[in-house]
């Protein structure tokens, strides 16, 4: 499975360009090496460069899916008494072939392709699509005249009709230099390029994949591109941008930053870039750091900027954001540097002054924008691996064996992952004794005239704090090992003067500081400080790679995985750092196998002899004691102090069961509620802002819709509460371990997730299972939909629409010891925003004002208006989270905005249109801000395409190698089909792109490969002759939706078809057969759904909207329907199970079948539902919905159980 990953970009004196990946341990050399380099920028999905000839070049990276581009014209006819339609039109009317707004002439050969880079992908066909619907034949739509609102009926005054013709173009030339074409006019043409810029991808709620691309010509002069989009890589004209002076070098950030430096030696500032004006407004100078040496470089970050001067010093901007670009303060740094880049997160690269070797800012974090130290990166180059063989092969001899290895080892594995260690700049002096080389490796003729010891990794160093600075390395180790490894020992006086700090800003004091880690990593302080002796072996005394420039703009450094960018790779290392490398993972791996089957098998053995013996102690309690707060039953509702005590105990037969009780005063006398832990269905968190609150359900308090609500004061006391109880309700039912392949998963609104193993008794048999008695456990992690299939195969997505997959693990979260699994968890976070909104009411004097009527909503409110929210007492959803983003507008709102984000309508509330009328007296805009948890799961992040909706086969028992089908959407509405799934590979390989008309936002593959998907104008579409061999199948059929109903969901069963459109109505699909996939007619199901999953037996679960309980009434409610058989496939009732606050389930794991016999009515089990999450139709049906107890909606909604 495949890590995420990003690209340092970096060319080399000799013009050729690099790349380093974040999870490798190569400079590889790009592709196309016909070209030489003076400059690239970059960022992760493309990369542009200026080349020797002065000519601008983008390097597009190859994805999954294709970037494809639809030109579309419409043709146009009117009626005519004689011939009917005809190509002829009125003198006024409109162009035959035209634009959508008839203004514009366009006729079909008139298209061509904007570059040789692209390529027509087929021929021009009509689209025989018409907001959601099929049209007929030939794809014509009818009006009264032009222009006018158009239908695909055909009407005795239709006098005018039009089509729409599509055709595709896709973008060719990926993985390759592919030349910028200039359609400029020639007098307007700019002057060869000498520097080039990129960013601006996330300017504030910008179109998706936009680019701001800068350059500088040799004139001086600065360029924008315009038009660089995901769908248009190459931009269509440069623009010329008035400067205050000549620039020399320009740097854009990822956000609103750009800056550039000028000849005089001032940085300018550009200011206003906004969506509405990515180019900006206007410029405001910043001086230079020193009044004697003016800027040469300057580089941009997310909030930070970073500065070289013609002294080669390097300095950091204080306080720049995007409300003050130009900052405050320089700060110098440490090192002398020819060029700085800034990447993703603030990353800082460089290239040293002396030595042209790229150095990293170690330390940079969001408190720390500045860093700690400077570190060389020593990887060596992808095309030199082959000659490093002989270096190694010393190795195989047993003599190396010894006691001496694991420490060696452990050295090396301290050095690759101790962030603090560095090779320090060459401009920091570095005066270590000369000693004769050691071993063998290294006495092969790679000495240099100026060559520094080597020291081996195992002799003990001593700080010594003195003002000198020096470090006495004394020999203290094993004495034997070092004889057998060196011919000749390392002196143990030598000396080395080092001016290092920890934060090296230029004003704090210096300490010297050697750690041991630091020999361990280099094995060689040479004269440069870079290159260890075994890449000086395969460069040759002067071969080391001298680097020009380096572009980190798309490099994004995850702060918890360590990089392989500090040590030797294999091969290139000396006889040391070799001689550890020679134990190979497998080999050790193979060890600790060994070993654990060794002691487990004398663990049974010694077991063996005393299973004859009595148990000494029969029984045993367990007591966990506590103070917390409770939810109380009694009105006024609201938290109260109480104790809390967990009673465990083990009785004879071993097994283990356990009592909450919380001890509550109630008007002056102690009382009690308990709760049996083998009775607990469920231990949620509670979303809440202000309290560390969660739930308790149990079958009778999920029929109430009233849990029991328990806080604790701080977050890590509920987590340890949360996890004792959740041990202690599987060790009650027996449970433990990683779900089976046939579990249940559902996710909450919070994005926890919970799973849930069925019971045969839940489909069918003589007595149903409830669906409010099952268990819930919780699995770390955090996503906002998951899906899963009986072979074990689970992937989800998150609120960031990044794609996991299921490692096998179990626990992860605040679940930890005994009751999560050791490996197979990892690191996982998520991003999602929080919405607040502003609102305002018109009035004849001031015109749209915060001053509204004393009925009106709140100013700044939530979506409902109910709830006051501004931006200062907005918190993130609970304490888990934290803000890593401003408020800004959001200008994707439904319904549309102006380019100011506002939404208007006649009154409060009502539905809100992006444009102004005379009769609208309110408006409000939305603004969000974004968020970050920080978790582990056991899940695996599947780079790189961003995902929406996702869909795997329900397999039958085959072999375990077989590929499993697949289906995804991604964020952009792209289909695509995912190749290499297997029970042994469930991430996959690579996505396999499936064309559409439009972008889709949901699909779903049911037995016998049946593939529908629902595209983002609500019309629902058939996959034709999907198979093992054909993945991908043929063609799409468009299938009319239900009357006036936009569809948002699908899923497909083993013979059932049901899609939920945007009212939350459930329709099955009538009439599918094996000779006529698509089925014939909809018939309605059910109201007041949010989700559903159609199971691989066809069983039907859904979230529901609303339901109703005897206390409470609560959304997003998990709901099964029963009855559901081979003749009724629609079933009859709803069981109600836990809820609310589930946003997704899924069970498409859940093949478990049980013989079939008529079920019986569960009416009088759950006397009080909601009557409109009923059909009404069908004698058990409107029997299942009668009488429901209500209660005050504003009161009681949701707050006693999880929030939605």
């Amino acid at each position: 499975m495949a890590m995420p990953s990003s690209l340092l970009w970096a060319v080399d004196i000799f013009g050729r360009v690099y790349t380093l990946s974040t999870v490798g341990q190569y400079w590889e050399l790009c592709k196309d090496t016909q070209l030489e380099f003076k400059r690239v920028s970059a960022v992760k999905q493309c990369c542009w460069g200026i080349a020797c000839d002065h000519q601008v070049y983008t390097y597009v990276l190859s994805g999954d899916v294709p970037i494809r581009y639809q030109e579309e014209t419409y043709e146009n006819q009117r009626w005519n008494p004689v011939g009917g339609f005809c190509e002829k039109l009125l003198p006024s009317d409109r162009w035959q072939w035209s634009d959508v707004s008839g203004l514009k002439h366009q006729q079909l050969d008139s298209f061509t392709l904007p570059s040789p880079h692209w390529e027509w992908e087929s021929d021009w066909y009509v689209d025989e699509n018409i907001g959601g619907e099929p049209t007929e034949k030939g794809g014509w739509t009818y009006a009264i005249d032009f222009p006018s609102t158009y239908t695909k009926d055909k009407k005795w005054n239709s006098c005018v009709r039009r089509r729409r013709w599509i055709r595709y173009r896709r973008y060719k030339s990926r993985d390759v230099w592919a030349k910028i074409v200039s359609h400029d006019d020639p007098e307007q043409l700019p002057d060869p390029f000498n520097d080039i810029s990129i960013g601006g991808w996330e300017i504030t709620d910008e179109p998706l994949g936009r680019l701001s691309v800068w350059a500088v010509s040799l004139q001086g002069r600065v360029w924008y591109r315009e038009n660089v989009c995901h769908h248009n890589p190459e931009g269509s004209t440069w623009s010329l941008i008035t400067t205050p002076g000549e620039v020399v070098q320009i740097s854009c950030g990822p956000y609103d930053l750009l800056w550039a430096t000028l000849w005089e030696g001032q940085a300018i500032v550009r200011e206003g870039i906004d969506r509405n004006n990515p180019q900006g407004i206007s410029w405001s100078i910043v001086e230079s750091p020193s009044s004697e040496n003016g800027i040469m470089h300057v580089s941009v970050g997310v909030d930070v900027v970073w500065c070289v001067t013609k002294d080669k010093k390097v300095w950091f901007r204080r306080g720049v954001n995007s409300h003050n670009p130009c900052g405050t303060s320089w700060i110098e740094m440490f090192g002398e540097m020819m060029m700085v880049t800034v990447g993703l997160s603030n990353q800082v690269w460089g290239i040293g002054c002396d030595d042209r070797a790229i150095y990293f800012r170690q330390g940079v974090t969001p408190s720390e924008l500045s860093g700690k130290t400077w570190k060389a990166i020593v990887s060596g180059r992808e095309s030199d691996r082959s000659q490093t063989g002989s270096s190694t092969s010393l190795l195989s001899a047993g003599c190396f064996f010894t006691d001496d290895i694991q420490n060696q080892t452990n050295a090396v594995i301290q050095g690759d992952a101790d962030t603090s260690s560095d090779t320090e700049l060459p401009s920091v002096p570095m005066n270590l004794a000369n000693t004769p080389p050691m071993g063998a490796a290294a006495s092969s003729g790679n000495s240099t005239g100026d060559q520094t010891a080597e020291i081996h990794p195992n002799l003990c160093v001593d700080l010594l704090d003195s003002d000198q600075g020096e470090a006495a390395v004394t020999s203290t180790c094993n004495e034997k090992a070092n004889a057998e490894v060196h011919k000749s020992s390392a002196n143990p006086n030598s000396s080395a003067e080092l001016q290092w700090t920890n934060i090296d800003l230029k004003e704090a004091q210096k300490h010297p500081v050697l750690s041991v880690s630091t020999f361990a990593e280099t094995s060689s302080l040479a004269s440069l400080g870079v290159f260890p002796v075994g890449a000086e072996e395969q460069y040759g005394a002067d071969e080391h790679p001298l680097w020009a420039w380096v572009s980190g703009g798309g490099c994004l450094v995850d702060l918890h995985s360590p990089l392989k960018w500090f040590s030797a790779p294999s091969g290139l290392s000396s006889s040391v750092q070799s001689l550890s490398l020679s134990i190979t993972p497998a080999q050790t791996a193979a060890w600790r196998k060994q070993i654990f089957q060794q002691l487990s098998e004398r663990t049974k053995r010694e077991l063996e002899n005393f299973r004859h013996y009595e148990q000494a102690i029969e029984q045993s309690v367990w007591v966990k004691t506590g103070t917390l707060q409770w939810w109380r039953n009694w009105k006024p509702h609201k938290w109260m102090d109480v104790r809390v005590a967990l009673e465990q105990f083990t009785g004879s037969d071993g097994m283990r069961d356990s009592i909450l009780f919380i001890y509550y005063m109630y008007h002056e006398e102690k009382k009690y509620i308990h709760v049996f832990l083998n009775e607990v269905t469920i231990i949620v968190e509670v979303l809440n802002e202000a309290k560390h609150s969660f739930a308790l359900y149990t079958p009778e308090r999920t029929k109430q819709r009233w849990p029991i609500r328990l806080a604790a004061t701080t977050e890590q006391e509920m987590h340890d509460w949360l996890s004792l109880l959740n041990m202690s309700c599987c060790e009650s039912r027996q449970i433990q371990g990683p779900p089976s392949h046939h579990a249940i998963w559902s996710v909450t609104c919070k994005g926890d997730i919970f799973v849930s193993e069925p019971s045969p008794e839940l489909e069918a048999g003589p007595q149903l299972m409830p669906c409010d008695q099952m268990f819930w456990r919780q699995v770390g992690g955090h996503l906002r939909l998951i899906e899963c299939n009986n072979r074990g195969i689970v992937w989800g997505i998150g609120y960031d629409h990044t794609a996991w997959v299921y490692t096998g693990g179990y626990g992860g979260g605040f679940i930890q010891g005994l009751a999560s699994s050791a490996d197979n968890i990892y690191t996982q976070s998520d991003v999602k925003c929080v919405y607040i909104y502003e609102n305002q009411r018109w009035n004849p004097v001031t015109g749209y004002s915060s001053r509204g009527l004393p009925t009106d909503r709140y100013m700044w409110s939530d979506a409902s208006g109910l709830q006051e929210c501004t931006k200062v007492n907005t918190k993130p959803p609970s304490p888990q989270w934290s803000w890593v983003s401003d408020w800004y507008i959001d200008f994707n709102t439904s319904g549309g905005t102006d380019r100011e984000g506002w939404q208007y309508a006649s009154d409060f509330p009502a539905s809100y249109h992006g444009h102004k009328t005379m009769k609208d007296f309110v408006r409000r805009r939305r603004w969000a801000r974004k968020c970050k948890i920080v978790t582990n799961g056991p899940w695996l992040e599947v780079p790189p395409v961003t995902l929406w909706d996702i869909s795997i086969i329900p397999s039958s028992d085959a072999d375990d190698e077989e590929a499993v089908a697949l289906w995804a959407i991604s964020d952009k509405g792209d289909v695509l089909c995912r190749l290499g799934v297997t029970q042994q590979n469930p991430a996959g390989t690579s996505w396999l792109h499936v064309g559409t008309d439009q972008p889709f936002i949901s699909i779903s593959i049911g037995a016998f490969y049946q593939v529908w998907a629902i595209a983002r104008d609500g019309s629902a579409f058939y996959r034709g002759s999907v198979s093992p061999k054909k993945p991908a199948g043929d063609c799409w059929y468009h299938i009319p939706s239900p009357q006036k109903q936009k569809l948002k969901q699908v899923s497909v069963g083993r013979t059932s078809v049901f899609v939920l459109d945007k009212n939350g109505n459930l329709w099955y699909r009538q009439g599918i057969t094996p000779s006529y996939p698509q089925g014939s007619t909809w018939d309605h199901v059910s109201n007041n759904i949010r989700k559903m999953s159609i199971g691989p037996l066809d069983q039907v679960w859904v979230i529901a909207d609303k339901v109703q309980g005897s206390h409470s009434l609560s959304c997003g409610t998990v709901c099964h329907r029963t009855g559901v058989q081979p003749m009724e496939p629609k079933g009859q009732s709803w069981d109600y199970g836990i809820g609310g606050g589930w946003e997704h389930i899924t069970v498409r794991g859940n093949a478990t079948e049980a013989s079939r016999v008529a079920t019986h009515d569960t009416s009088d089990e759950n006397p009080a539902v909601s009557k409109d999450l009923e059909d009404e139709e069908g004698k058990g049906e409107t029997e299942h919905s009668k009488a429901p107890l209500m209660v005050s909606e504003s009161e009681e909604l949701d707050r006693h159980s999880v929030n939605c």
